[in-house]
């Protein structure tokens, strides 16, 4: 199970997001927001954030105007290793290396072609399981 949340301004992002994942037979659980009204980013990134770092989904995509204040949002949970992502080789190094449980999209910087290939290399990436990485991981986590 796939957390999903974003903003106003990722939510258009998100929905073909939704869309794309649910061609893939993946499930996912929305978050927010449902509608384009302004809102706080946290309010959303926050709570998907938590379900992925409790084990109630296994990995999140967290989507805002740039991504900026949904990995800041995110990566102030405790266990939460989010990467934000413009290209496919970001999206894979993060997986190989850093483990990455959400992948955070800017929706005014990535175009939809583009977040959707980096959206599958993320979730179709493995963590390396390499011991220098490991350990690198554990120092963060500390």
């Amino acid at each position: 199970m796939l957390a999903l949340a974003s903003d106003h301004g990722g939510l258009a992002l998100k929905k073909a997001v939704m869309a794309h994942l649910k061609e893939r037979g993946l499930a996912y659980q929305d978050f927010g927001t449902y509608t384009d009204a302004s809102c706080d980013y946290p309010d959303f990134g926050r709570p998907a954030a938590q379900a992925v770092a409790s084990g109630a989904c296994d990995r999140g995509i967290l989507i805002c105007t740039t991504g900026i204040g949904m990995s800041i949002t995110a990566n102030r949970i405790p266990g939460i290793r989010a990467a934000l992502c413009g290209d496919c080789f970001s999206a894979r190094m993060t997986r190989l290396h850093n483990d990455a449980n959400i992948l955070v999209l800017g929706a005014a910087v990535t175009g939809e072609g583009l977040a959707l290939l980096i959206v599958d290399t993320f979730l179709d990436t493995a963590f390396s399981n390499e011991e220098r990485h490991k350990r690198r991981i554990s120092k963060i986590e500390g």
